[in-house]
């Protein structure tokens, strides 16, 4: 085992710990997960409606758009997007203020002329964690793919879930060229909050994430984390705990 290699990365891990806490202690915003599944044929009249109007509206409303993304396999015709509030109580105040809009109902009256654009709608409140990167908008010069990652933590075992995540696993996928967007913990009200990570990668592309990754999983400094984290309670995450989506930005998502 290379010791250097893994003080090396405990220094740089507790460096970004810091920065990734100062950065989280800041933010008591409340984020609002929300995938939308589009009527047959309707997908492109509902991204229209969002780029043409519903954003601008929200913004107007005092809600931020964090950004907006498509499935890269999509038979169902998902729309994923993260917006904030300023806290948890404010969200009740802005979404009323934008569903009674007038600019807005006209909006929707438009565009469902021919029927409903939405038959599912999921929301899901979080919160950043406390190692979590500062979360805003960035679009860079070329798209990247994005990945939607959930994790179920085995009972009683969601703290030494973050503690892996906050001491090792994010500058462990800093290394392996991957970008830690974001880190969310559930409100305490939603379904699954007491054993639920969410959280959110950037890569170059599909072949960059599966690169990296297959590197990552070979890491001999991973592989003593893992074993060293499950040693005492076992593994963190349950039988197929681990979901992820793969996501491409909308041209209109603000991070891109």
């Amino acid at each position: 085992m290379n010791y250097c290699h893994i003080f090396s990365a405990i220094i740089l891990s507790l460096a970004a710990a810091s920065a990734f806490a100062a950065d989280a202690a800041k933010d008591t915003r409340c984020y609002e997960l929300r995938i939308y599944s589009a009527a047959e044929g309707k997908l492109d009249a509902l991204n229209t409606r969002f780029r043409d109007h519903t954003c601008k509206l929200f913004e107007k409303h005092g809600i931020t758009n964090i950004g907006y993304w498509l499935p890269r396999e999509n038979p169902e015709r998902k729309l994923y997007y993260i917006i904030a509030y300023p806290n948890r109580e404010s969200h009740d105040k802005m979404w009323n203020a934008f569903m009674a809009d007038p600019v807005w109902k006209a909006a929707l009256a438009e565009s469902e002329k021919d029927g409903k654009l939405v038959l599912k709608v999921e929301s899901t409140f979080m919160h950043a964690t406390d190692f979590s990167p500062e979360i805003k908008a960035v679009e860079e010069k070329e798209p990247r793919v994005f990945e939607l990652r959930t994790y179920t933590a085995t009972p009683g075992n969601m703290a030494r879930l973050q503690t892996r995540f906050r001491d090792h696993t994010m500058t462990l996928f800093v290394e392996h060229g991957m970008k830690n967007f974001a880190y969310w913990s559930l409100d305490a009200d939603q379904k699954g909050a007491e054993d639920t990570l969410v959280y959110m990668l950037a890569h170059k592309s599909k072949t960059d994430r599966d690169a990296s990754f297959k590197a990552f999983g070979d890491d001999p400094d991973w592989k003593a984390v893992k074993e060293a984290s499950e040693k005492a309670a076992g593994p963190l995450t349950i039988k197929d705990g681990v979901k992820s989506v793969l996501l491409t930005p909308t041209d209109y998502s603000p991070t891109k």
